[in-house]
């Protein structure tokens, strides 16, 4: 049996000061383990940081500090009670004030707490090479194939797991993403008639309103839940002769060619390594004068080698890999695309991502009732983390139109951009 140190609570609350400096206390309380309540000094307050064992801070952050951290969150020894956004928005603006004597005395005080063991959460284990067919399958199939019913607890009624159109009178989610959907059909100027490919349809919402809208539609997944109930969803809504979702991957396209492609989310899978076959695979998917609208998360950092965040691979997105969007189009371009339109959503996707986060701390019951308490938490960290970022323009979110010229040059665009936003 191990004792616990008397002096454990004070010293916490040393480093907590430290961390914090001058906003310790500021619109936010601490509770401790032992019962240990330091209020905040102001009359608001936004959250309450909770530690929950004598060693969680020195777990927490050791280095790496990126994987550490998230994963005590995981575990339940660091938690956060209240607004999640607003405390990890602050720990970011304290951490790019600190001065490099400011982190060496926070370590000093870090190792005066004791030494504790922890179990890591569970995680993916994936093998074989990156970004191979069996191994993007498995990286697919461990963030997608929870339960749908999980999904169900955040996401909207339509089941759309990314970036929510808030056009002009627009304030709620369900009615968010249905805009999106048809902001992407509008852009790619899809007609009853067309051939429509999804790449990476997800549950198979836009697949839906392709053939709503009168398209022959195909979605194509990874993951088995999104294909299973894509494909019964398409049957309840009596779709079944225009629409479909296939298990297949973006390189088995075989000769097939649409008149209309689009990709929303799927392009942060694909890896840089593997962006010339990408793009290649959906050219040569493309009739001549067809379009092609990518939508994906961008690292905003051009020029730099940013480092994978450890966290995200092994809780969230293993094998995720974020381009910056010049180098993305550029890829684009030498495959063959020519490009026509490039809209950045950022704040979209940061109040979409609140809207998330809101919705899966509503149905917490739900969510671990079908996903876990693990799955719960990551999700929760990972949401709130994704919208203080796109709030602060570390990542963006492009919805890029590309064309495949035909022999002539021509394209199936109209010269101005009138009819977007007709109606």
């Amino acid at each position: 049996m191990v004792r616990e140190d008397p002096a454990a609570a004070s010293r916490t609350l040393r480093v907590l000061e430290a961390v914090f400096g001058e906003r310790y206390l500021r619109d936010f309380d601490v509770r401790l383990w032992d019962g240990t309540v330091a209020p905040s000094k102001t009359a608001h307050r936004d959250f309450v940081f909770c530690i929950n064992s004598p060693g969680a801070l020195r777990n927490a952050f050791t280095p790496p500090v990126d994987l550490n951290a998230g994963a005590a969150f995981v575990d339940g020894s660091i938690d956060i009670e209240g607004d999640l956004c607003a405390a990890l928005a602050l720990m970011n603006a304290m951490h790019a004030e600190r001065s490099t004597l400011q982190t060496a005395r926070i370590g000093l005080l870090l190792a005066q707490l004791p030494r504790e063991s922890r179990r890591a959460p569970p995680h993916a284990h994936l093998n074989g090479k990156r970004h191979s067919r069996e191994r993007d399958q498995a990286a697919i199939s461990y963030h997608y194939d929870h339960p749908v019913d999980f999904y169900r607890s955040f996401l909207d009624r339509g089941l759309v797991y990314s970036c929510a159109y808030y056009d002009e009178g627009i304030d709620d989610l369900d009615a968010a993403q249905s805009a999106k959907l048809d902001h992407v059909l509008r852009k790619v100027r899809l007609q009853a008639g067309m051939t429509f490919l999804d790449i990476g349809c997800g549950w198979g919402s836009l697949v839906i309103r392709a053939a709503q809208n009168g398209a022959d539609a195909l979605g194509i997944t990874l993951s088995r839940v999104q294909y299973e109930t894509a494909n019964r969803r398409i049957e309840e809504l009596g779709l079944t002769g225009r629409a479909r979702v296939e298990l297949r991957d973006y390189r088995e396209l075989g000769n097939a060619v649409f008149d209309r492609i689009a990709s929303v989310g799927m392009v942060e899978h694909v890896g840089r390594t593997q962006l010339p076959e990408y793009f290649a695979c959906a050219f040569a998917a493309l009739r001549a004068g067809g379009l092609f609208l990518n939508h994906g998360i961008t690292e905003q950092s051009p020029g730099r080698n940013t480092p994978r965040n450890g966290f995200i691979d092994r809780y969230v997105f293993p094998d995720g890999d974020l381009q910056c969007i010049g180098d993305i189009l550029g890829i684009a371009e030498r495959d063959g695309f020519e490009v026509r339109d490039v809209e950045n959503l950022r704040e979209h996707y940061a109040r979409t991502l609140r809207a998330w986060v809101s919705n899966l701390e509503r149905n917490r019951d739900i969510a671990e009732a079908q996903g876990g308490v693990a799955a719960y938490r990551v999700w929760r960290l990972y949401m709130a983390a994704s919208a203080v970022n796109f709030e602060a323009g570390n990542i963006a979110v492009f919805q890029s139109l590309l064309a495949k010229p035909d022999i002539e040059g021509r394209v199936d665009i109209p010269m101005t951009r009138r009819d977007l936003y007709a109606g």
